[in-house]
């Protein structure tokens, strides 16, 4: 690697139960080579991303629709629509574990193969339980994608520009969502709802292609990894339990303020009056908003660490949702979306580098999974407890309750990021 400090081998060691492996992270010498060594896998380490995210903003739109059209009730539709955030739940760690077993690489590909095939069986599905399996199996290659992807770029970018790697892979993750059903559109209003997923099966064929012609960058270190003992998924999950009931509580937080926005947001909307075309210009604004701040919150986190990003992060995201009570007009509604947006912005790749800081050399794709697994429990808690906060109380009381037990997450992540910050151990070592 030019124009960098020689890096040792990985070397394992055996500390009372747990495997560790040191690793000196790669030190780049200068801001010039750093930026073309990014710049320099953008196709290969970002193009399947945002391909298959403009695919699956397409798909995600029209999934309760199709299922409408294929006769489903729409509790049921609704049901389908959510099949992708259980399969996401359900198979985080199944997903770690095969990523760790066939290689980052081969995973891509698998996950990228699988998801065209599930989205084309979507596409021509003759009836609701074809495509709640289809939906279903989409969910969980989306989860096989994302902890291969992140555990790519561990190896194809050098620590000090780690950050910045995986807030821009956050940030063209939402990029293409925000591009997709802008593709799907002409398509579904040609020939009906179900075509969003013919954006989706070519989606998936082309990030396959692209991951299929980059160059393995992560061969190395699945030859060092084989050379090495090797422990079982649960085993990784144990001896790493510290990790996920410290730091991992505050990534739960996280995962579930972003979730309560998505879902709050909305209702707030319809709650004060507004038209459904208000709250969807309300969204594409705010989106836009968070695809301005994802690389320089990376770079704030290489700069400064990530306890920078992560605090204003769920501060702002906790205010936005007090504040949202308050707002009884478009404007105002959009202001405290856009505070909230602004927010989420900020923490664009803060779960992916957390995870990335703290995972194993040795079982890091189990312990990613694991990762995943703990991120997805606080999105898909968050909307069940605002049904039951609705339920027994109001919506407002919602919005106060989420914000609120967001704000106490602040205070958690605050006290446990810097303790595992690799920067601050860095700088305390040196």
């Amino acid at each position: 690697m030019t124009g960098n400090v020689p890096v040792p081998p990985v070397v394992a060691t055996r500390e009372g139960t747990e495997w560790t492996a040191m690793r000196p992270p790669t030190v780049p010498t200068s801001g010039p080579d750093a930026d073309f060594r990014l710049r320099s896998i953008a196709v290969s380490a970002y193009g399947p991303t945002v391909v298959a995210a403009v695919g699956a903003g397409a798909m995600l739109p029209v999934v309760a629709l199709s299922a409408l059209a294929l006769g489903a009730s729409p509790s049921v539709a609704a049901l389908t629509a959510g099949l992708t955030l259980v399969a996401e739940l359900f198979f985080a760690v199944p997903a770690g574990a095969m990523v760790h077993r066939i290689g980052e690489r081969r995973a891509l590909l698998f996950a990228s193969g699988v998801d065209a095939v599930a989205s084309l069986a979507a596409l021509l599905a003759p009836s609701v339980a074809v495509l709640m399996v289809a939906v279903f199996a989409m969910g969980f290659t989306s989860s096989m994608f994302l902890v291969a992807r992140q555990a790519y770029l561990i190896d194809a970018v050098p620590f000090a520009l780690r950050a910045r790697a995986l807030s821009t892979l956050g940030g063209v993750n939402r990029i293409g969502l925000f591009i997709g059903p802008f593709v799907g559109a002409p398509l579904i209003h040609a020939f009906g709802p179900q075509a969003g997923f013919g954006v989706a099966a070519a989606s998936g064929i082309a990030a396959a292609v692209l991951v299929w012609r980059a160059p393995d960058l992560t061969a190395v270190h699945e030859e060092v990894e084989r050379a090495q003992a090797s422990s079982s998924t649960v085993r990784v999950i144990w001896d790493h339990r510290r990790t996920y009931l410290t730091l991992g509580l505050g990534i739960m937080v996280i995962g579930a303020a972003r979730s309560s926005r998505l879902v709050l947001v909305p209702l707030w909307a319809a709650h004060v009056g507004l038209s459904a075309s208000s709250t969807a210009v309300i969204f594409g604004v705010t989106g836009g908003v968070e695809m301005l701040l994802f690389y320089p919150a990376g770079s704030v986190m290489d700069r400064f660490g990530r306890v920078w990003v992560a605090v204003p992060c769920v501060v702002l995201l906790g205010v936005g949702l007090l504040v949202l009570p308050l707002t009884t007009t478009a404007w105002a509604v959009l202001a405290a979306s856009s505070l909230a947006a602004v927010g989420n912005g900020l923490g664009s790749g803060i779960v992916m580098t957390l995870g990335a800081d703290n995972a194993p050399a040795l079982g890091r794709s189990q312990f990613l999974g694991g990762w995943r697994f703990v991120s997805v429990v606080g999105g898909s808690g968050a909307p069940l407890l605002i049904s039951a906060v609705t339920a027994w109380s109001s919506l407002a009381v919602a919005c106060v309750g989420m914000g609120a037990l967001t704000l106490v997450g602040t205070g958690w992540l605050g006290y446990w990021v810097p303790r595992y910050d690799p920067l601050r151990r860095r700088a305390a070592s040196g």
